[in-house]
């Protein structure tokens, strides 16, 4: 049993409401918006030229992976973190998707929040202005303090990985 001053750490509390200040670097950029009440992500959009769009070939066709400017800066409240993902419907539907998801965005950098893309799928995919490319969820981060040890305590799972917990 702990001391009596020990106290295990609180989890965070549900629909909990963080503040995030977003500053448009485009006037036409769409600020981040949940779709649902029970949303966990708001949808990031696409903020390009006026007249402008992006196609991503697939990846087959000498495609790559293409930065997709949304037009905002944001700053993240310390201890919190956002992370981007992709869409579920351009990812089943049309296989566009992100190379590095989640993209881990850190409360201290304040330059444009720009989404890796990339196409999968067997078609062209155009992105024009407007377009919800991603989803940003704000999540808590906790720091690790690094210990070096000479061995690690035994577990039933021990060494195995990839797959060695069934199919």
């Amino acid at each position: 049993m702990g001391s009596p001053d020990h106290h295990p750490p609180k989890p965070p509390v549900p629909n909990a409401v963080v503040p995030l200040r977003v500053r448009k670097l485009d006037p036409r950029a769409a600020l981040p918006a949940y779709q649902s009440a029970h949303a966990a992500g708001m949808d990031l959009a696409a903020c390009l030229p006026e007249g402008e769009s992006i196609t991503l070939t697939p990846i087959t066709r000498s495609g790559g992976i293409m930065l997709v400017p949304t037009g905002l800066a944001i700053a993240i409240p310390p201890g919190f973190e956002a992370q981007v993902r992709p869409r579920s419907g351009l990812a089943t539907k049309h296989g566009v998707t992100m190379p590095n998801s989640p993209g881990t965005i850190d409360a201290d950098y304040r330059g444009e929040l720009k989404v890796p893309m990339i196409n999968l799928g067997h078609e062209p995919f155009v992105i024009t202005h407007g377009l919800r490319i991603a989803q940003m969820v704000i999540a808590p981060v906790a720091h690790a303090r690094v210990a070096e040890v000479a061995e690690l305590d035994e577990t039933a799972r021990g060494t195995g990985g990839f797959g060695s917990t069934g199919r």
